[in-house]
């Protein structure tokens, strides 16, 4: 798949007018690597410094930030601040708590053949990182990878999304004003902008979205040989057993589902429920709607919207394939409002069926049994989240046990993804490549293995000339 504009941009009428040519990408990537080659990334001091002046920046901005969420994506402030701005700072400090351990050098164990030496690893800065950040958490997937990239010792360009305007100006705003600009670099735009970038040779690519647009990235990084890590999704799968209880199932799957209108790539994309439980659990998901967001959803305060026209008309298309709306459904392409939306009697052929939904509409599938469940999840790609609702822990492992996901929770939705101390990322179709915490740390590093011998012991038994003596004792200890 070449890496053309249509391939990349997701809005075709965003970035219609180029203002960073690819001229322009090749000197901001080697001004960032002189930077980076002149060694001023590497001190844990200057990290330090950097990680700080990120958790300033959003500490200090964050009711700008969420006003900027607020006018891009109609979020709550308590979703943009707890969902969108604490998460990195979070991360930021985690990192600077743990960053002189993180570095320390590791021991590693010598054969005998070997001594007298020193073995250990070392984490080494990669070099230029470019993060190409998505619209649904703008500022959170800009953020949490930077901070991956700071306390890896790395320079980074950052791209946020040209769907969220209003926030990504505010991104390169704050980047700018509290960032050393020598070592940390941002990118406004869409299409043109992302190609240039995309030309150019980075250390690291760290990208969030969609499948079909990380192919391109994916492309474009082979041709440097460069390391990608590859935040996607898909239709992550809540299996709810009979014995669940229901009510609280309820709660925690609206909440996940429902969360920034469903625009969460480990949203519960549809609901496998055992057949006997399937019409309680629907009414209980409907009184929670109402329970969240009242009668009507549209004129909630704490409820979302879609990011875009074109998105909500995608969404809208959903709703028109002969599914049965147990709840919600109604659609104001003016106001990008879909409804907390609930479907039953889906056929697996639908459209809703076919591709991540990313937005709010939840079918509900009845099945006969987990075997049932077990056995549709494994016909689709390996999903980012899988979530299990049962009393009965054996039942509840054995879906966990017989499914592959990136992540996984029980009798919880999203909550994984808030832990800094496990890993996040993809399996398969739904990405490659973990972070969070530590694990942000080690995949922006390079691990390079030390070997250290003194000198003043230097047997001849491993040089040449060779004997049968020397041959056998190869044989013997090596």
């Amino acid at each position: 798949m070449a890496a053309t504009a249509a391939n990349i941009v997701e809005d075709p009428h965003a970035g219609a007018t180029p203002a960073f040519s690819s001229a322009d990408a090749a000197e901001l990537v080697e001004r960032l690597r002189a930077s980076f080659n002149a060694g001023k990334t590497r001190p844990l001091a200057w990290r330090r410094e950097q990680l700080k002046a990120v958790r300033r920046l959003l500490t200090k901005n964050a009711r700008p930030l969420a006003a900027a969420l607020a006018e891009d994506l109609g979020k709550p402030e308590f979703e943009a601040h707890t969902t969108d701005v604490a998460f990195p700072i979070s991360e930021a400090s985690i990192a600077l708590k743990n960053l002189q351990r993180w570095t320390r050098p590791e021991k590693a164990a010598l054969p005998a053949v070997q001594r007298p030496a020193k073995a250990y690893t070392v984490f080494e800065p990669l070099g230029v990182v470019l993060v190409i950040a998505p619209w649904n958490y703008p500022v959170q997937l800009v953020f949490n990878p930077l901070v991956a990239a700071i306390a890896a010792g790395n320079c980074a360009i950052v791209k946020p999304s040209e769907l969220t305007p209003k926030t990504s100006a505010l991104i390169a705003k704050l980047i700018r004003e509290y960032l050393d600009g020598d070592c940390i670099a941002v990118v406004e735009g869409a299409v043109d902008e992302t190609t240039a970038l995309l030309e150019q040779r980075f250390d690291h690519i760290f990208y969030t979205g969609n499948g079909r647009v990380a192919r391109v990235v994916m492309e474009a990084a082979a041709k440097h040989l460069t390391p990608t890590t590859l935040e996607l999704g898909g239709k992550s799968p809540c299996v709810v057993a009979a014995d669940a209880d229901l009510a609280t199932a309820a709660r925690r799957i609206a909440w996940g589902k429902f969360t920034n209108a469903g625009q969460t790539c480990t949203a519960p994309d549809y609901v496998l429920v055992e057949r006997a439980a399937a019409a309680e659990l629907t009414e209980k998901l409907a009184a929670t709607i109402t329970e969240f967001y009242g009668a009507d959803p549209k004129a909630s305060p704490d409820f979302a919207r879609i990011v875009s026209r074109r998105h909500a008309e995608r969404l809208a298309a959903m709703l028109d394939d002969g599914a049965t709306k147990a709840a919600g459904g109604d659609v104001d392409l003016d106001e990008r409002y879909v409804a907390p939306t609930l479907l039953t009697d889906v056929s697996t052929d639908s459209k809703v069926m076919d591709e991540e939904i990313f937005g709010p509409i939840l079918p509900i599938l009845a099945v006969d049994d987990l075997d049932e469940a077990i056995d549709t999840i494994n016909r689709g790609d390996k999903p980012l989240a899988l979530y299990v609702f049962g009393a009965d822990k054996a039942r509840c492992d054995r879906v966990l046990a017989s499914t592959s996901s990136g992540g996984a929770c029980v009798n919880a939705t999203l909550w994984h993804v808030a832990n800094p101390n496990l890993p996040f990322g993809g399996v398969g179709e739904s990405g490659m490549g973990a972070y969070h915490g530590r694990y942000g740390f080690e995949r922006l590093s390079h691990r390079k293995a030390v070997t250290e011998k003194p000198t003043r012991m230097d047997p001849k038994v491993g040089y040449p000339p060779y004997s049968r003596i020397k041959l056998w004792l190869a044989k013997r200890f090596m």
